[in-house]
């Protein structure tokens, strides 16, 4: 396996071999057991747009009428469409959730909890945007749980958060028309098979990556991608895995 790999601790995996089947049961729903009960649901027909600070009170929130397909579909509209510098907190996308949540700017997002990733869980753009989401919880993402077209300057923090059956959480864009090097952080993280990877950068373009703080629960997950970026709009070419000490750095991960 990968020499990134053999950094992390052991604990967690001896603990599932002294406690048995049981034990694996449980890590298997860390991210469903992060879910606060649920006080009511609204379907959303039409995406609802947030300036200053939009509490939900912990109530599920589902796609309805053109939000509702369900789909994988690039392009789709968010539930939540976040203006530069709002807050989204204590809120549950249900299923269907369309395109999460998006972010024209800086924006936090704080308890929010997605119980089925639709095409992204959130989105961010915008330039010299900082964007924290602290706290919350991921499942069910074929492919990325937030993903990152943001242009120059600002950064991106993902601190206290638990991921499961999922693709990347984090994803810089690799073939957006306007690039730039971007930032990103990850703290605290709880990431429970199946998963393939934390985060996939595009070490070309100058992004960074830090992870600090991560426990990996089940089957092995990697730590980073790391992929030659574009601005045509063609695939990127994947060029390695695992931090380099450069474009991706880890300290303080536990787990296979």
């Amino acid at each position: 396996m990968a020499d990134s790999r053999r950094i992390r601790g052991r604990a967690i995996g001896a603990a599932v071999i002294a406690l048995g089947l049981g034990a694996a049961v449980v890590f298997t729903n860390l991210a469903s057991a992060a879910v606060p009960e649920a006080a009511g649901e609204q379907v959303v027909t039409e995406t609802i747009e947030v300036s200053g600070v939009f509490d939900g009170g912990n109530k599920r929130f589902i796609g309805g009428g053109a939000l509702g397909d369900g789909g994988q579909d690039e392009g789709q509209d968010a539930l939540f469409e976040l203006a530069d510098g709002a807050t989204l907190r204590n809120v549950i996308l249900g299923s269907p959730a369309a395109d999460g949540v998006h972010c024209s700017g800086s924006c936090t997002l704080s308890g929010v909890h997605w119980e089925d990733v639709g095409e992204d869980a959130a989105t961010f753009r915008g330039t010299n945007a900082t964007v924290v989401i602290e706290g919350g919880s991921a499942a069910k993402a074929d492919d990325k749980v937030f993903q990152d077209n943001r242009g120059a300057g600002g950064s991106v923090t993902i601190r206290d958060f638990e991921v499961s059956d999922f693709g990347k959480l984090y994803r810089s864009c690799g073939n957006c028309s306007t690039q730039a090097a971007r930032t990103v952080r990850l703290e605290k993280i709880v990431a429970t098979a199946p998963g393939d990877v934390l985060a996939g950068i595009n070490t070309n373009l100058g992004d960074r990556l830090t992870i600090d703080g991560v426990t990996l629960v089940g089957d092995e997950i990697e730590l980073c991608d790391r992929f030659e970026g574009n601005d045509t709009g063609d695939e990127p070419t994947k060029i390695g895995s695992g931090p380099d000490g450069v474009s991706c750095v880890a300290s303080n991960v536990t787990g296979p």
